[in-house]
C-alpha cells in the first residue's frame, strides 16, 4: 500500500467521499460501478469488461489472499481505478506473489482506500452509474475543480472501447487431449478462463481481433463461432455486428457471452439500452424459462439487450425467443434462435471465482456444434430444443 495520503472518489454530480492514497498516487478518471462480489477481486480487476470503469468493492475487507501470477483474466489490471473500504495489511494465501496494494502500484491504478463503500453504492444505486475520478498526492485541488475535471471525461453511452481491449494478432489455444472441434472466438474483450474452458472440452480455439473478416473465419473452417464479453457501448459495435450476420447467414453454430449476447440481439435486430446501474456481482439469478431452472449468476454490464422475459420475436433467421431473463428486474439475460444454431447469454458461465451454475453452457455449445455441423457440408439444421 502506497504511503498513506489523502485521496478522494469525485463523482459527476458533485458528491465527493474522502479516503486515503491506495495503489498508485495521481488522477483518473472513468464510469464509476460497484460490483456485489466477496471474492475474485484479481479476476475483476484484470477483466476487459471494466476496462474505462472505476470499480467500488461493495465488500468492506479486500486483498486478503493477495495477488498471484494464475488468476489474471487478461495481460494486465484493466480498471480505470478502485475504491475499497477496508485492504489487507498483509496478504495470507499459498498462491499469493504479492500483495493487492503492490500490483494496483505497479500497474499504475489510482485507488483510495478507507472510504464507506457500503454509501457509495447507497448513492449509485439511488442516481445510477456516473461519470467520476479518484484523485490523490499532486493530482488534489479544490473541489469544484476536481468536479469540473469529471465533467469533462468521456460518457459509457456511445464509448467505443472494444478496440482498445482486442488482441493484435490471432493466437490459438489447443485443445486439452484429442481435439474434438475447431472454434473462432471474437476478442472484443475475452477473458482468459474462456479458451480455457473450451479447450478443456476438446475445443482448439482461435481467438481472433474483433475486426476479423468473415473471410478469416472461414479459412478456419470452424464447427463453431464465440462472441467474448467486452467494454463499452454495444451500439457502437457495427463491425462485430455485421460479422455475426454473415456467420448466422452461414449457419455456423454460435455462442455468445455478455458484450456478445448483446452484439447478437443487435444482429437480431434488437436494440440495446443504458442500465441505471448495470449488474456486477457473482450473487445474481437468472431464470432460463424452457426449464424454470434458476442459476446464480456472475455478471458484469451496464447494458442491457431490449426485450420482455420470455418473448418470441421475428429475425431474418428465423424466429427467436428472449430465452433467460434476470427476476430481479425483467433484464433481457439470454437470446437463442429457434431454427437456427446460436444462442447467448449476458452473464459469465466462464468466471473463475464462481459461481460455477452456468458452467454446462458450454457443454451446451459443444452439443450444438455436434448436431449442427458445419464442415460436413453444412445448410440448415433444426436445433433440439434440449440442446440450448
Amino acid at each position: 500500500m502506497a504511503e498513506s495520503s489523502e485521496a478522494a472518489l469525485v463523482l459527476e454530480d458533485g458528491r465527493i467521499f474522502r479516503g486515503e492514497a491506495y495503489g498508485a498516487p495521481g488522477e483518473s478518471l472513468g464510469e464509476a460501478v460497484f460490483t456485489t462480489g466477496m471474492t475474485g477481486y484479481q479476476e475483476t480487476l484484470t477483466d476487459p469488461s471494466y476496462h474505462r470503469q472505476i470499480v467500488v468493492q461493495t465488500a468492506p475487507q479486500i486483498g486478503n489472499t493477495g495477488w498471484n501470477d494464475e488468476d489474471d483474466e487478461s495481460a494486465k489490471i484493466q480498471v480505470a481505478g478502485y475504491v475499497v473500504r477496508d485492504p489487507a495489511r498483509r496478504p495470507s494465501n499459498w498462491r499469493s506473489t504479492g500483495s493487492l496494494g503492490d500490483a494496483l502500484a505497479a500497474q499504475g491504478i489510482v485507488s483510495v482506500a478507507g472510504i464507506d463503500t457500503r454509501a457509495v453504492v447507497r448513492h449509485l444505486r439511488e442516481r445510477g452509474a456516473m461519470r467520476a475520478g479518484v484523485f490523490s498526492g499532486d493530482a488534489l485541488a479544490a473541489d469544484a475543480e476536481l468536479v469540473e475535471r469529471v465533467l469533462a471525461g468521456p460518457r459509457m453511452e456511445g464509448a467505443d472501447l472494444y478496440g482498445a481491449v482486442t488482441t493484435r494478432e490471432p493466437y490459438v489455444v489447443p485443445a486439452l487431449g484429442a481435439k474434438r472441434f475447431t472454434v473462432a472466438a471474437l476478442d472484443v474483450g475475452i477473458k482468459s478462463n474462456t479458451p480455457r474452458m473450451l479447450a478443456a472440452r476438446g475445443v482448439e480455439v482461435h481467438v481472433l481481433p474483433a475486426h476479423s473478416s468473415i473471410e478469416q473465419i472461414e479459412a478456419l473452417s470452424p464447427d463453431g463461432f464465440f462472441l467474448s464479453n467486452g467494454p463499452g457501448d454495444p451500439a457502437t459495435a457495427d463491425g462485430p455486428v455485421a460479422l455475426t450476420r454473415q456467420v448466422l447467414e452461414r449457419q455456423i453454430p454460435l455462442f455468445g457471452i455478455c458484450f456478445g449476447n448483446q452484439i447478437l440481439g443487435r444482429a437480431l435486430g434488437r436494440g440495446t439500452y443504458k442500465m441505471r446501474y448495470g449488474h456486477r456481482g457473482i450473487n445474481i439469478p437468472v431464470i432460463e424459462h424452457v426449464t424454470g431452472r434458476v442459476a446464480i449468476t456472475s455478471q458484469n454490464h451496464g447494458f442491457a439487450v431490449e426485450g420482455e422475459p420470455g418473448e418470441r420475436f421475428d429475425t431474418p433467421y428465423g424466429p427467436a425467443e428472449v430465452s433467460h431473463s434476470c427476476p430481479n428486474d425483467g433484464t433481457v439475460e439470454g437470446l437463442r434462435l429457434l431454427d437456427a444454431p446460436a444462442f447467448s447469454v449476458q452473464y459469465h458461465p466462464e468466471a473463475a471465482a464462481g459461481p460455477h451454475d452456468a458452467a454446462d453452457l458450454f457443454d451446451r455449445f459443444v452439443e450444438l456444434m455436434d448436431a449442427a455441423p458445419v464442415r460436413a457440408g453444412g445448410g440448415r439444421h433444426r436445433l433440439i430444443e434440449e440442446n440450448i
